[in-house]
């Protein structure tokens, strides 16, 4: 199932090329964040994800060698659009998910869980911090509240003119 796209995505596109942030090299800072990420909340892969016109590229990925995907079929899609977390608790359940490639192929992807990255100028999503498992699972309370830190953290650095 392919997501709707942005009702503004004209201009969250041009706040994504005004960040200057597709295609850049990779940075240690927000490595840490995606590491930080699989350790502390036990999952085997945390992506920076910034949406393009028609790819999901990796600021910083963990657990993936990938750098980039298409975007009809990125997870990071739907959460660019939720106004809180977006989360799939068994994707396998989910008719928007359960025949996606990711999950019926590499990496077999059963949980997700993502916070759109929001730009300071415009206001406007631009990527999504998110964390992905192999295992059908939930977020208690404080994992929740992890995830959230972590994606503001993100958020910070990305508008702090990386």
């Amino acid at each position: 199932m392919t997501p709707p796209l942005h009702e503004k995505e004209s201009e969250r596109l041009d706040a994504v090329h005004k960040l200057g942030i597709l295609d850049s090299d990779p940075d240690p800072r927000f490595d840490a964040i995606t590491k930080e990420a699989t350790e502390k909340l036990h999952v085997p892969i945390s992506t920076v994800s910034i949406l393009d016109k028609d790819r999901e590229w990796y600021k910083s990925c963990q657990g993936t060698a990938a750098k980039e995907g298409p975007r009809d079929i990125a997870f990071c899609s739907w959460a660019l659009l939720s106004k809180t977390a977006f989360i799939v608790e068994d994707t396998l359940l989910d008719e928007r998910f359960k025949n996606n490639p990711y999950v019926t192929g590499e990496p077999y992807i059963r949980f997700y869980a993502g916070i759109a990255i929001l730009d300071a100028v415009s206001g406007l999503p631009i990527g999504v911090f998110c964390v992905k498992d192999t295992k059908p699972r939930q977020l208690d309370m404080n994992e929740m509240g992890y995830l959230f830190e972590l994606a503001q953290r993100t958020e910070a650095l990305i508008n702090s003119k990386v």
